[in-house]
């Protein structure tokens, strides 16, 4: 699932950054997964940085996108996309990290059916469509599931954070700490009722750790 973060969090709203919109390199990976169930560096919880913020520039941009189909029919006279300008990538190993995202950029269902056409669905998964901004936190206290946690050796409290590869929650690394972890448990499956996040039994699906995001 694209998404990393659990329920539980605690920030300030004027610690959030709404400018920013997923760069066209990772937009185009995500088109080609077209589901919500396939992690990449669309997913919320994803430690990011900035590509490319040029304030000269209008705040939004139109252009042909793939996205929207055919767009070159007869006695049209535009038929192009508005997508925020300034755009994130992921941090990387030891990059110099602007922040955490908050929502998942989407561009299907997971029926394969375009969110263009249901924004709905999008809210109801916590997600933006393709070229919106997505809110970037940059301080506060999160919850990452295992899906947002990279190599932790030897986790105690208090230890630094690191982004990976994959801008995922590591304790390996030694300069540009993005937070410190909190604290490490369990998700352990209750009863008969469903949960994407609690373990499965045969891997540390269940595992998630509350950090104090530093940024």
């Amino acid at each position: 699932m694209a998404i990393r973060l659990l329920p539980f969090r605690q920030y300030n709203e004027h610690d959030v950054i709404n400018l920013f919109r997923l760069n066209d390199t990772d937009l185009t990976a995500c088109e080609t997964a077209a589901s919500p169930t396939v992690n990449g560096k669309w997913d919320n919880g994803v430690i990011v940085k900035i590509e490319d913020a040029d304030f000269t520039k209008e705040p939004v941009e139109y252009g042909d996108f793939a996205y929207q189909g055919k767009t070159d029919y007869p006695h049209i006279g535009r038929n192009q996309y508005p997508m925020a300008t300034p755009t994130y990538e992921c941090a990387g190993a030891g990059g110099a990290a602007l922040g955490v995202t908050l929502r998942q950029t989407l561009t299907h269902d997971e029926n394969g059916e375009k969110m263009l056409y249901y924004p709905q669905k999008a809210l109801e998964l916590n997600a933006v469509l393709p070229g919106q901004a997505v809110p970037i936190l940059t301080r506060g206290l999160i919850t990452v599931s295992a899906a947002g946690l990279g190599t932790l050796s030897s986790p105690a409290p208090g230890m630094k954070l690191y982004s990976d590869a994959d801008g995922k929650f590591t304790s390996v690394g030694s300069s540009n700490p993005v937070g410190q972890l909190i604290g490490l448990g369990e998700r352990d499956q209750v009863g008969t009722n469903p949960d994407y996040f609690a373990k499965d039994g045969t891997s540390s699906q269940g595992q998630y750790a509350v950090i104090k995001l530093e940024l």
